[in-house]
């Protein structure tokens, strides 16, 4: 059998020659095309329509599925709408700046982009602005860095967990809760980091404190990532790799602990700040199952099954039998060599997008609503910025008074939301409100950026 069906038998061979050279042919690309299944044409839909609210000229116009269910959508130029959820900046341990990461996912295709770095927000608002010029969208995220303990106590069995939060456009609600949070960890990575460099010392390795924190740059937390690369520099080791298997595995002779959280507490902070909460790769954990199992009582959406060399069967498995979204993505960090998997080199199907972003996007829905209610009771300056923080707007202060409250309505929840989504008497309240507010108090002027 062949691609179109029943291949006819010939006794002529180099006719038989020319049907297996085309058939290698076909194979070497990947595999045949083939027409999307309704089911995959209206997921494609709702995907893209939502890609493009706030980027319409990169709407894509058609698509193709090949033989694995991944979708090759075709659009302008060829582009694909290539998801990439999960990447990090020199905000926390990459090697990149948030603008440099959005300019290699460019260069790879990427069309939406999370920028998850650890414990902060602070590199997405150079994230928005520089995907502006390349029409890439950006998913406002962050990996948390938690511990699971055991219910029976057991402090052997405690392990790291990292979970990843995906916000709406402009971020999250009660902003000052999430960051304090997130401010908390951070100081505790620097204790922990200290702690590494101690013992590393007592193992006959004079590491610099100031070298580490040289290599983390100016206000970015120092991580176990940075303290192998100070290890690298000063020759006690040949490369990271090297560093983690012989001295910063989880549990090794330099490991130290931070002051994470509670699992299940990220959770629940992910989810009262209008987020959506992810288990980053569990494969790395030593107790999937039971974690998974506990983790899905406290709220989290889903878990990460999609690597760069596909799908990982039995944590798919694992998603299915605890009913959680299954994504994936690079864990970009710019490092570079053969282990490290590239930005947009995860392949997600496109059913696995519109499940995401059906589970997601009321969550979001529901987190602006709550922004923009905030703002039209208090139209202060506090309350303006936590809109305009991660938005594709920008406040200035001191201009002639606008209208502040009818150009959200008109200019910004566009590239939010969708008319449906706006299409309910809550939302028809909020901006008969917010039609009413006027900046003449504060001063303030709202550029909308296009």
């Amino acid at each position: 059998m062949g691609d179109g069906g029943a291949v006819q038998c010939t006794s002529n061979s180099n006719k038989g020659n020319k049907d297996k050279k085309k058939k290698k042919k076909n194979k070497n690309r990947g595999g045949s095309k083939k027409k999307m299944t309704h089911e995959q044409v209206l997921a494609f839909k709702f995907v893209t329509e939502w890609v493009s609210l706030d980027h319409p000229s990169s709407l894509v116009t058609s698509s193709v599925v090949d033989d694995f269910g991944v979708q090759k959508p075709v659009g302008k130029n060829g582009d694909k709408v290539q998801f990439e959820l999960h990447s990090h900046s020199k905000c926390s341990d990459g090697f990149l700046s948030p603008s440099k990461v959005v300019e290699r996912a460019h260069m790879n295709g990427v069309k939406v982009l999370a920028l998850t770095d650890h414990d902060t927000l602070a590199g997405i608002p150079e994230a928005v602005e520089s995907a502006r010029k390349y029409g890439i969208k950006i998913i406002p995220g962050v990996e948390i860095s938690t511990l699971f303990c055991p219910s029976n106590g057991d402090t052997e069995a405690e392990e790291p967990v990292h979970i990843l939060a995906y916000y709406s456009s402009i971020g999250p609600s009660r902003f000052e809760e999430l960051d304090k949070f997130l401010s908390n960890i951070r100081d505790g990575r620097y204790l922990r980091a200290k702690n590494m460099v101690l013992k590393l010392n007592k193992l006959k390795m004079a590491l610099k404190w100031e070298h580490v924190c040289r290599i983390a740059g100016n206000g970015v937390a120092p991580g176990r990532l940075h303290v192998a690369r100070a290890m690298v520099e000063a020759g006690y080791v040949e490369n990271l790799k090297q560093a983690f298997a012989r001295y910063l595995f989880d549990g090794g002779p330099a490991y130290s602990k931070g002051s994470e959280p509670m699992v299940e507490e990220a959770i629940k902070m992910i989810c009262e700040t209008g987020g959506v909460s992810v288990l980053a790769h569990p494969w790395a954990l030593k107790n999937p199952v039971a974690i998974v199992r506990r983790l899905k009582e406290a709220g989290l959406h889903g878990m990460e099954v999609y690597k760069s060399d596909g799908r990982l069967a039995a944590y798919s498995d694992l998603a299915d039998t605890y009913g959680l979204l299954k994504i994936g993505g690079s864990d970009y960090h710019g490092r570079g060599g053969h282990h490290e998997s590239e930005l947009g080199s995860v392949n997600l199907p496109v059913l696995v997008l519109h499940d995401f972003l059906k589970v997601a996007r009321p969550i979001w829905c529901n987190a602006i609503k709550e922004i923009l209610e905030c703002y039209a009771e208090e139209p202060s300056d506090t309350n303006l910025e936590t809109i305009t923080r991660f938005g594709r707007t920008r406040v200035f202060k001191g201009g002639s008074p606008l209208k502040c409250g009818q150009d959200l309505i008109d200019h910004c929840l566009p590239l939010w939301l969708s008319s449906q989504e706006m299409e309910n008497e809550e939302f028809e309240a909020i901006k008969l409100k917010l039609s009413n507010v006027s900046t003449s108090k504060g001063g303030i002027q709202v550029l909308i950026e296009t």
